[in-house]
């Protein structure tokens, strides 16, 4: 499909139509240059159509059956309680579409020409599109994002599948191992378990490695409160299509088995070798503070560049990318990328909150919030760090609606804000949000609402 004219030469050119892509694209547009955006598959990448938005439509639908079956304590019980998961799939698809749609009437919008296809680097000023277009450019951005690391062994097909087909099922599974424990890992898994899907995740050192470990202890435990296994040190060496067959001898039930292992850049046939583009040891494209590559006509964003591999910091970055094209002094010099875990409880973090020395750290519990108590969702926290000058360093936030409050950290580390800034702005009660107020209290040892002790005169 093609929009508009069909341009042989254009000033920027997108490939791929990601969030970090098409956003690239509408920025440049909005700056007067010619753009056209090349796109394999569908407007709005594997966000739009197979990751961010699907799973957590799924998350928030498996959420309301769980808890129409589970709300007792306030009075409310619900019996035959059905899913219909062909329906559910359908919304999914739906959400989806709606948004691929607006992606293209904001193309078609800001006059952006939209080739269906693959793209290969003829030399640094020219494409060969498939569809036999020629297409000559100013400068070109790179927004391919990733796809999910293959696993020797395990390759996908069959009852083997990835996180994208995980969210296309048009059925409950009885049973899901799920190869990996990261932050898709736990959602997935999440997600499932409230679905009643019997769930294993098979970890190979622990679940959310990476994380806070007082954040990962509570979303384990939720994990085992709804039934799945967590099998930590564990080695698949091979499957049938009912089990996974650990090193040790053990199998484990899997009508489905998900790998989630990672992401790999996606930058095959893109014909870099053709230009002067470099990759680092992993395969990620190399750029400096202004997105740019070591082919001065070609910049790149997004996963393809490594990590934090998020959508936001895409969009982040095709905005920079697209006013470093048109010769603006842009930099992404952004302090902070939140990230966000829709699992039970939500984890959102911006920054460190590790605590070491130079950094003090306040935490206030969910267990003393007015608004965690009356819905009975007390399980997580609020963490933040500052350094000596007491400068926000770091915020975590566990619990419900940490993916909406975690914007308030971003922007107090971006400004560079401190912990009186915080405990001295009003958040509204009864809220979450008062938490967040509630941790830089305490990380100023003068917490009201939770008791840390006398302090000595």
């Amino acid at each position: 499909m093609v929009m508009g004219s069909i341009p042989e030469q254009v000033d920027i050119a997108v490939i791929g139509g990601g969030v970090g892509g098409y956003v690239a694209a509408i920025r440049a547009a909005q700056l007067g240059m010619s753009v056209a955006i090349v796109e394999k598959d569908k407007l709005g990448g594997h966000c739009l159509n197979y990751a961010c938005i699907p799973s957590k439509t799924m998350i928030h639908i498996a959420n309301l059956f769980y808890d129409a079956q589970h709300s007792q304590n306030f009075g409310i019980t619900a019996q035959n309680v059905t899913l219909d998961p062909k329906k559910m799939l359908e919304w999914r698809i739906n959400v989806s579409k709606k948004l691929e749609d607006g992606v293209a009437f904001l193309c078609k919008s800001n006059q952006i020409d939209v080739f269906k296809g693959a793209a290969t680097f003829l030399d640094t000023r020219s494409l060969q599109l498939t569809d036999g277009v020629t297409l000559q450019f100013g400068k070109a951005i790179i927004a391919t994002g990733s796809e999910p690391t293959l696993m020797q062994g395990f390759e996908f097909g069959g009852n083997v599948i990835d996180y994208k087909q995980a969210l296309l099922l048009d059925h409950v599974p009885e049973s899901l191992a799920i190869i990996g424990a990261g932050y898709v890992s736990v959602e997935v898994a999440t997600l499932y378990a409230k679905l009643g899907t019997k769930v294993t995740m098979l970890a190979r050192s622990d679940v959310l490695s990476k994380f806070d470990k007082d954040a990962v202890a509570l979303v384990k435990r939720r994990l085992t409160d709804l039934g799945v296994r967590i099998v930590t040190g564990a080695t698949p060496v091979s499957h049938t299509p009912t089990t996974v067959n650990l090193q040790n001898g053990e199998k484990i039930d899997a009508q489905y088995i998900l790998v989630a292992t990672g992401l790999s850049p996606f930058t095959s046939e893109l014909g870099l070798e053709n230009t002067k583009v470099l990759k680092d040891e992993r395969g990620f494209i190399k750029v400096d503070g202004q997105l740019k590559t070591a082919d001065p006509n070609i910049l790149a964003v997004g996963d393809v560049i490594g990590e934090p591999m998020l959508a936001h910091k895409a969009i982040r970055q095709g905005i920079i990318a697209a006013e470093v094209a048109h010769g603006d002094a842009s930099y992404y010099d952004n302090q902070v990328v939140p990230a966000v875990i829709f699992s039970d409880p939500e984890i959102a973090i911006a920054g460190s909150v590790e605590e070491k020395e130079g950094i003090t750290v306040g935490k206030f519990p969910l267990t003393a919030l007015g608004r965690a108590i009356a819905l009975n969702n007390t399980l997580g926290f609020v963490k933040i760090a500052a350094d000596k000058e007491g400068i926000v360093k770091g915020i975590e936030i566990v619990g419900p609606d940490a993916n909406a409050m975690i914007a308030e950290a971003a922007l107090a580390i971006e400004m560079g804000a401190t912990l009186e800034d915080i405990a001295d702005t009003i958040h509204p009660h009864p809220t979450y949000s008062e938490a967040v107020q509630e941790a830089a209290e305490a990380a100023l040892g003068r917490a009201i609402h939770y008791f840390q002790g006398k302090k000595s005169v």
